[in-house]
């Protein structure tokens, strides 16, 4: 499993029938995310709800 799995950012796009990142950047982070030679995104989020509300 990639990060994108659990990432808040990763949405299904129904017109697309795909799931899609909608972390929006602008043109210098883009091209700084492009850049990166990690293998992890430095802009996931954790998306479990569960985990999430556990916290509170």
């Amino acid at each position: 499993m990639n990060d994108c799995d659990t990432c808040a950012y990763n949405s299904y796009d129904e017109d697309w029938d795909c799931y899609t990142c909608e972390l929006y950047l602008d043109e210098d982070e883009y091209a700084r995310f492009l850049q990166n030679k990690s293998t992890r995104c430095p802009y996931y989020r954790d998306g479990d709800e569960y985990k999430i509300a556990g916290k509170q």
